[in-house]
Order: C-alpha cells, then sequence, then structure tokens
C-alpha cells in the first residue's frame, strides 16, 4: 500500500539535495504517516488509519467525526 494519509491525501513529493557546490540530486521528501486507531461513537466502532501527523491535529481540534465527515465528501476516504 502506498503512503499516503488516508483523511488528507497527502504523499510523497519529490525535490532537490543541493551541495554546497550547488550540485542537485534527487531526494524523496515522505508524508510523516501514522497508522492509528479511532473509536467513532455515532457508529459505535473502531477505524484503523494511516494519517499524516497534521491529520492528526486536526483530529484533536475538530473531532473524529467532523474530519472523516469532511474526507468522505473530498473523496479520500470511501463510503
Amino acid at each position: 500500500m502506498s503512503r499516503v494519509c488516508e483523511l488528507t491525501g497527502k504523499k510523497a513529493m519529490v525535490g532537490n539535495n543541493v551541495s554546497h557546490a550547488l550540485n542537485r540530486t534527487k531526494r524523496k521528501f515522505d508524508v510523516n504517516l501514522i497508522k492509528k486507531r479511532f473509536y467513532i461513537p455515532e457508529e459505535d466502532k473502531w477505524l484503523t488509519l494511516k494519517v499524516a501527523a497534521s491529520a492528526l491535529k486536526n483530529i484533536n481540534k475538530l473531532g473524529i467525526s467532523a474530519v472523516i465527515k469532511d474526507a468522505r465528501e473530498k473523496g479520500f476516504l470511501k463510503k
């Protein structure tokens, strides 16, 4: 499975390592992903998701139900 946040759709970016002599070589900026279980009280079930650290901050701020609803509207989360 690819390294993509299931709530925000964030994925790896490509950029350059730049040396002191300004030589450029390709590199990859990975997403800070965490596998986490969440309890959804409305549905009375547990849900395991791979989420970015920034998505966890949104969950703490807005609540898991609001973030999941928004992700489903944007098409990142199925069902």
